[in-house]
C-alpha cells in the first residue's frame, strides 16, 4: 500500500512564505512584484480559471480524499470487530479489538489535528492584507 501522507508543517511552512512575499510587497507599494506571486492560471470549459502548479506534485485533495477514506475504513473496521466480539465470533480475539480501536482512534485524532490546522491557516490566508 503506497503511503500518501501529507506534511502539515511544509506545507503550512510555504503558505506563510507567500504570505511573507505578498506582506513585503504590499509594503513595497509595488503592484508588479505581486502580479509575479499570482499562480498562472488556464481556462476549463467551464469558464472558470484552475491555478497551474507544479505537476509533480501530489494533488491535495486526493491525498486528502485518500487520508479520510483510510480513517473510516479504520472507523469500520473497528466496529466490525467490535460487532464480531461481542456476538462471541471465536476467531475475534480480544487484542485484535483492542488495537483496532486504538488505531481508529488515533488516525481520527490525526485527522482532527489536520483539519483544525488547515482550518487556521485558511484564517490567515483570509486576514492577510491584499
Amino acid at each position: 500500500m503506497v503511503n500518501n501522507r501529507v506534511d502539515v508543517n511544509a506545507v503550512l511552512m510555504q503558505m506563510r512564505q507567500v504570505k511573507d512575499q505578498i506582506r513585503s510587497n504590499h509594503e513595497n507599494q509595488n503592484a508588479g512584484q505581486v502580479d509575479q506571486l499570482r499562480p498562472q492560471a488556464i481556462t476549463n470549459p467551464q469558464g472558470a480559471e484552475k491555478p497551474v502548479g507544479d505537476p509533480t506534485a501530489p494533488n491535495f485533495q486526493d491525498m486528502f480524499k485518500n487520508a479520510i477514506d483510510t480513517v473510516n475504513a479504520n472507523q469500520k473496521t473497528s466496529g466490525d470487530l467490535q460487532k464480531r466480539f461481542e456476538q462471541g465470533d471465536p476467531s475475534v480475539d480480544l487484542p485484535e479489538v483492542m488495537i483496532a480501536m486504538q488505531k481508529s482512534s488515533v488516525s481520527f485524532q490525526a485527522m482532527t489535528q489536520v483539519r483544525n490546522k488547515l482550518v487556521e491557516a485558511y484564517k490567515d490566508v483570509m486576514n492577510m492584507p491584499v
